[in-house]
């Protein structure tokens, strides 16, 4: 089944409206919300950077139905993997079930502020593999001690467990990822929609844990407009003209400096042959089709969200539609405003996500050229035994 989600873009918009958006989407009909986990905004023009797993957890308590994601979150160098482990499963918690952790190597960006360095790809993927494996065994509810190439581990313990555990994705950004990482991921993250990397993660084994589900979860961006592709080129301009310069490019720049030097001399019209960018009818005829014989969920024309796309054999796209609610600021999400934004999908036996969100300052409405694209009752959980 495709399901449609909504990204909540902390790179766009505060805190507050981040809570607000999601709570928008699920209203809206989105079945999923992912969030970005940055230190910095790409640009200093999208203007923000929130704590994102503080915002989750007001998320979780906002909303009921919709599941959660962290879209994604690098546990190798800003945080370490024992800190993660247990973030992850107080939100699972907190979100009754509906939390997935997606992990990926990370992005210098948000990485360098801790004063690491950078290490080269291969370095990072190793450094994510030992993480991986330390998350999960803290997730056991075992007294957990490490020693490792990268990481150490003291004596730690989980103590608030959920008990449907947390499904991990991981992101891959070729088949050499997808075989390094693969064996580790319970979902596949695919940084950008290539059969390639899809076809791969299909050939591998899945987990023998009794886990979830195998998910495939893609992005592609959308720029769109009530009144012209002009307006919609220009925004796609302002707000990601960054994506152009793909994952292996955009993962090594370390400040939103250099991101503005870097994409200085990129125009409109090089960004509209990357981002496909046009009015509301535009996306009915351009959103990426679900599968065959899988649900898709309604798109509201008014959100900005991220939809992925399946490599299999697909239906009629959905159709963008209003969600009968009052007409909403622009500023607030689903509901309102014109936006650049994102699909994202989850492909394999069961396709996820799509990420919205807005750029948008308290006191201030959204100008229309600064909006930019890029996804319960708390339950207790189990309580490891005692040492």
């Amino acid at each position: 089944m495709m399901r449609f989600g909504y990204t909540l873009m902390t790179e766009q918009s505060g805190p507050k409206d981040l809570v607000r958006h999601a709570v928008a989407a699920e209203r809206a009909g989105f079945d999923l919300a992912v969030s970005s986990d940055h230190y910095f905004p790409w640009l200093s023009a999208q203007g923000h950077a929130p704590y994102a797993w503080s915002v989750l957890g007001a998320v979780a308590h906002a909303t009921s139905a919709m599941e959660l994601m962290t879209y994604v979150t690098c546990p190798t160098m800003r945080y370490h993997p024992a800190v993660v482990a247990q973030k992850a499963a107080t939100l699972q918690l907190l979100a009754d079930g509906r939390f997935t952790l997606g992990l990926g190597a990370g992005e210098n960006l948000n990485e360098h502020v801790v004063g690491g360095g950078w290490p080269g790809v291969d370095t990072r993927q190793a450094m994510l593999v030992e993480a991986v494996e330390i998350i999960r065994s803290l997730h056991t509810g075992e007294l957990v001690t490490h020693r490792g190439e990268y990481f150490e581990v003291d004596s730690a313990r989980i103590w608030d467990l959920p008990d449907e555990g947390v499904p991990i994705g991981v992101a891959m950004g070729g088949p050499q990822a997808v075989e390094v990482l693969g064996p580790l991921a319970d979902h596949l993250i695919a940084t950008e929609p290539d059969e390639e990397i899809v076809s791969a993660w299909m050939d591998q084994p899945a987990r023998d844990d009794g886990g979830s589900e195998r998910r495939v979860v893609g992005q592609i961006p959308i720029s769109w407009d009530p009144t012209s592709v002009d307006a919609a080129v220009d925004r796609a301009h302002d707000q990601f003209r960054w994506f152009g310069g793909g994952w292996a490019v955009n993962a090594d720049l370390p400040t939103t400096a250099g991101f503005s030097a870097a994409t200085k001399f990129v125009r409109p019209e090089d960004v509209a042959k990357s981002i496909p960018c046009g009015p509301p009818t535009w996306m009915q005829s351009s959103t990426p089709s679900a599968p065959s014989g899988r649900r898709a969920s309604p798109t509201s024309p008014s959100s900005r969200s991220v939809t992925g796309r399946s490599t299999r054999s697909s239906t009629r796209p959905p159709s963008p539609c209003s969600s009968g609610s009052a007409p909403r600021r622009r500023d607030e999400g689903p509901n309102g405003g014109k936006g650049l934004r994102r699909l994202v999908t989850d492909g394999g036996p069961g396709l996820d996500g799509t990420r919205t969100a807005g750029r948008s300052r308290r006191s201030v409405p959204i100008p229309t050229r600064s909006n930019r694209v890029d996804s319960h009752p708390v339950t207790g959980g189990r309580r490891p035994p005692s040492a």
